[in-house]
């Protein structure tokens, strides 16, 4: 028997896709790809190959967070902001334990807010962890960054080396870069020159 509020839910999402195009936006489905539009009543699906990056953070770091968010897809990566990414109507939670699960690499962007906060972030956390433990154990999967001076929670910290997005930024770009660049390699992909300077990552197989 079918779920009605599923039914209800997913005719509103497609209701709110229809309006976005309709106003000319973009709209990114995870793990589908990207509807757009096409010509003054048509639209078309961009299928989704970029390596994706989930971003867990507080939201008074939202500034950082955004750039951070332009850094990866400056890079060729489909990075995941809740902000960017969610749309009304979705079941929030089980959207973002999705997007976690189905991404290629999870940053989670620590603060000297982060680190005392409750909330989603350290929820986030905690399923990512989870989603690591099915990760080979030479595999990167999370990635911690610091965002200014403070403390990584010991459980991360005494497994896995974090990376700081200070006093340098651009060398600490660099690094988390290099770090999932690796990692894509070693699991297949390779990467590709595209125009200007932009470097867009694609996997071998089609």
């Amino acid at each position: 028997m079918k779920n009605p509020n599923r039914s209800t839910s997913s005719k509103h999402v497609v209701e709110v896709l229809r309006q976005c195009l309709a106003e000319g936006k973009v709209v990114d489905i995870d793990g589908l790809g990207r509807f757009q539009p096409v010509g003054k009543n048509g639209y078309e699906l961009v299928a989704c190959r970029k390596p994706r990056v989930f971003l867990a953070y507080v939201q008074e770091e939202g500034a950082a967070v955004d750039r951070l968010y332009q850094a990866f897809r400056s890079q060729g990566f489909d990075a995941w902001l809740d902000r960017k990414k969610l749309l009304p109507g979705q079941n929030w939670p089980r959207s973002i334990e999705d997007a976690i699960e189905n991404s290629d690499f999870f940053v989670a962007c620590f603060s000297q807010l982060s680190v005392r906060k409750k909330g989603g972030f350290q929820a986030e956390i905690r399923y990512a962890l989870d989603c690591a433990k099915r990760v080979p154990l030479d595999e990167t999967f999370l990635i911690p960054v610091r965002l200014n001076e403070c403390r990584v929670p010991a459980r991360i910290r005494c497994e896995i080396q974090y990376i700081d997005l200070f006093p340098d930024w651009d060398k600490g770009i660099k690094k988390i870069i290099t770090v999932m660049e690796r990692q894509l390699r070693r699991r297949g992909w390779t990467a590709v020159l595209s125009t200007g300077k932009t470097r867009r990552l694609l996997p071998l197989a089609s």
